[in-house]
């Protein structure tokens, strides 16, 4: 599903140059729960970013699904991205004044999909996530684990065939973590979907099928959990 090779992101400002990537080697395969941690500054957000050809990486190669993202224009990469994959953030990012469907809804719409198809979709997602009951209520009126819902079903509307979670439960208590936590595993096994979540969470590491620890911008090791069911 992912393959990196001898990956380098380097910042240049001015005279300061950062290696935020060295030299990084990484594949998941399909179906695989992917944890990336380490400490603050070691490179795991922008690993995301450049995996998910957010950011463009300065040398080596990413491919996704077999695809080299070098050999895309921004364009294609948007396009891609929007049919292959989901992304899930810290940071719920719901439009405040739409309600849990229509903000499930919305990416779809974006794409082009009938008003009527995107409506069927979102409702399936939201199942999924065990919020259909709530799906006329906006964000304000609902929990942070089940606006973290919205998010998810948000992300699989599109039924990707990757998933990107950047600390997706940084804004949550311990309960509502564990929650998240178990409905991301659910969804791997239920579904066979793609995840790799940057985390600082023990917890949803520990609940994955690996862990990639990153330390100055390289893969310092990888370590089987055992969890897969």
């Amino acid at each position: 599903m992912v393959e990196a090779q001898s990956v380098w992101k380097v910042y240049q400002t001015g005279t300061l140059k950062v290696e935020a990537l060295r030299g990084l080697d990484l594949k998941v395969r399909k179906g695989e729960m992917v944890a990336v941690m380490g400490p603050s500054g070691c490179g795991k957000t922008t690993l995301l970013n450049c995996l998910s050809g957010l950011d463009d990486i300065t040398k080596g190669k990413v491919a996704i699904e077999g695809v080299d993202l070098a050999t895309m224009s921004d364009d294609q990469k948007s396009g891609f991205r929007a049919r292959r994959m989901g992304f899930i953030f810290q940071a719920y990012n719901l439009l405040p004044v739409l309600s849990a469907q229509e903000n499930v809804e919305l990416p779809l719409l974006l794409a082009g999909v009938s008003e009527a198809d995107a409506h069927k979709e979102a409702l399936g997602a939201l199942k999924m996530v065990g919020l259909e009951e709530w799906r006329l209520h906006k964000p304000m009126e609902l929990s942070g684990g089940q606006q973290q819902r919205v998010t998810i079903a948000r992300a699989l509307v599109n039924k990707p065939a990757i998933v990107w979670g950047d600390e997706p439960t940084g804004n949550l208590d311990s309960e509502n973590s564990a929650e998240i936590v178990k409905l991301l595993r659910s969804l791997n096994r239920d579904y066979g979907l793609t995840f790799v979540i940057v985390t600082h969470d023990p917890q949803i590491a520990h609940e994955t099928d690996r862990i990639v620890s990153m330390r100055n911008g390289q893969i310092e090791k990888e370590t089987a959990t055992g969890t897969k069911s």
